[in-house]
């Protein structure tokens, strides 16, 4: 075992308790133990030099997302291990740090033995696609397509033209000249027709015999690049195959599961670019080959966020889950771990506020964590309990939505025509509504516009990343209110209502830059999400009139 990757702390723990528990590494407070060993490490990151790597705080790259994992070795004493995700300095093996599942950058692996022989297959496709010759063959078969096909609709428009005008002399000389003359004009038409017909049908496999000959110097070309692209084709699959059969992961048990078999039957059953490479499974992987029993675990970002995503210099954050869920859910079993907090309903003993009721909607003043509709793992919700409320209601629907965390007005319909006219006026943006934030930083702006489009980041459900090219559109109007020992209090005006819209537009770097205090997924976890739609107008569905409500934020 390399002393240089077990890690012993240089800071007294003996006073820190162990967890009862291992963490749950999808949503969690850092152990005392983890954020003593993440600090040794943001130190020795701040001041290192045994690897150059640009993590974008004084420069243009960009941060990277590093774990700690708490252990006992086999003498029981403690310690850490560290990881990165991915690559550093172009790096999969770097000193003082785990190990890759599988060193995809060996130069003597097979791996980069058949890349270097896909690497020479791309070449010679591109060789050939820009290959001069083959250019001009293309270019002369096009021409010849063009202008042949032209000049033989011209002489089919002659012969049909001649057509014509011999029928008009036809009918002209009938009457008027003798008809021994006559049959000798029909019997020279009729020679002059089959004449021209032959002569049509010639120059057609005249251009059709030279077309063949441009074409088939054309396509020899073609086709030996077709067939380039399918070797690469076929050999890029197999290569794929081969390196997902090298990440076999273990578990504190010494039971090993090959990444393919652990994503068989999952909705998306082919394991996502990357998969085994994050900081959590390469930590696990070395403690388990090693003999050493994980205790709890930390993950936090270094330096400067990726442009779509919410990354905070030092902050921690969860694993991700579409890549390493099914791999850790495989990788933890055996081990005592934390409770899935997403299993327990936390609006038990919580109130829904009526603020406005009449026979038709309903509005209340839904508490923070308390889900507007069903969960996944837990039904009670808004409009499960108002369905409780108003069982013979054709509603109750709840018209909108508010995330989970986000506490404040919720409008409900009592039957589908009020909700379908309630809905409809959301569609159109006629209805105003206004939240207000507490914002872990200073907005030096008293107001303005953001505007960030939207869209899931597929592998790590629910998070929101920016994505200009298919995201959708998001904007937010926002209004200072106060600013006060390095926090805005703010208001903000929703145009669009995309998920975590207003948490991902006070998060990133390119909106305001200031999370909201306690958001637990853009910012820094807190006691509560510090967001709440305090007012809302709207026009009632019967009665016509503007209805205008709000409540007061807790905070």
């Amino acid at each position: 075992m390399s002393i240089s990757i077990f890690k012993y702390f240089q800071t007294d723990v003996s006073s820190i308790s162990l967890p009862e528990r291992f963490t749950f590494p999808f949503y969690y407070d850092p152990h005392p133990l983890a954020l003593v060993a993440a600090k040794e490490l943001q130190d020795y990151l701040s001041v290192q030099t045994d690897f150059t790597h640009d993590f974008g705080i004084d420069g243009v790259g960009v941060g990277k997302m590093f774990g700690v994992l708490i252990v006992r070795n086999a003498e029981n004493e403690l310690g850490y291990i560290q990881a990165f995700s991915g690559m550093m300095s172009s790096q999969t093996v770097v000193n003082g740090f785990a190990p890759p599942v599988y060193d995809i950058l060996d130069p003597e692996s097979y791996f980069q033995k058949k890349t270097r022989v896909l690497a020479l297959l791309t070449e010679a496709i591109q060789s050939l696609q820009i290959d001069p010759s083959r250019q001009s063959m293309k270019t002369q078969y096009e021409l010849i397509e063009s202008n042949y096909y032209q000049k033989f609709k011209e002489q089919k428009a002659k012969h049909k033209s001649d057509k014509r005008a011999r029928k008009l002399i036809r009918e002209e000389k009938q009457n008027n000249i003798p008809e021994e003359e006559y049959k000798f004009l029909l019997t020279r038409h009729k020679q002059e027709s089959l004449n021209a017909q032959f002569l049509l049908q010639s120059y057609g496999e005249y251009i059709d015999q030279e077309l063949a000959l441009a074409k088939v110097k054309y396509l020899t070309s073609s086709i030996k690049l077709d067939a380039l692209k399918q070797k690469r084709k076929s050999k890029s699959n197999a290569l794929q195959q081969w390196l997902f059969d090298q990440y076999n992961f273990l578990n504190i048990s010494g039971e090993k599961r090959n990444v393919i078999d652990i994503f068989r039957n999952r909705v998306v059953d082919v394991p996502p670019s990357g998969t085994g490479d994050c900081a959590a499974p390469k930590m696990l992987q070395y403690a388990f080959s090693n003999g050493l029993n994980p205790v709890a675990m930390a993950e936090f970002w270094w330096g400067k966020s990726p442009n779509s995503e919410v990354r905070k210099h030092g902050n921690f954050y969860s694993a991700c889950r579409g890549k390493c869920e099914p791999v850790l859910g495989h990788m933890l079993q055996g081990i005592d771990v934390d409770p899935n907090p997403f299993l327990t309903n936390q609006a038990l003993g919580k109130i829904l506020e009526t603020i406005y009721e009449d026979e038709y909607i309903c509005v209340i003043n839904k508490p923070t964590e308390f889900l507007s509709g069903p969960g996944k793992y837990v039904t009670d919700s808004v409009q499960e309990r108002m369905k409780d409320k108003y069982p013979e209601s054709t509603g109750p629907l709840i018209v909108h939505r508010l995330d989970m965390s986000t506490s404040g007005l919720l409008v409900i319909g009592k039957t589908k025509e009020i909700y379908t006219q309630l809905q409809l006026q959301f569609v159109k943006r006629t209805v105003k509504k206004r939240y207000i934030a507490l914002l872990d930083g200073v907005v030096t702006n008293d107001e303005g516009y953001i505007d960030l489009p939207l869209q899931l980041d597929i592998n790590n459900r629910p998070y929101q990343k920016v994505e200009y090219e298919f995201g959708k559109s998001a904007r937010t109007r926002f209004e200072v209110i106060e600013r006060k020992a390095g926090k805005t209090k703010i208001y903000f005006y929703p145009v669009t209502g995309r998920t975590h819209q207003l948490r991902v537009h006070a998060a990133h770097v390119d909106g305001l830059n200031a999370p909201i205090v306690g958001d637990d997924l853009y910012g820094v976890k807190g006691d509560r999400l510090h967001l709440h739609a305090e007012s809302i107008t709207f026009t009632h569905p019967v009665t016509g009139e503007e209805v205008t409500l709000s409540v007061e934020a807790e905070f």
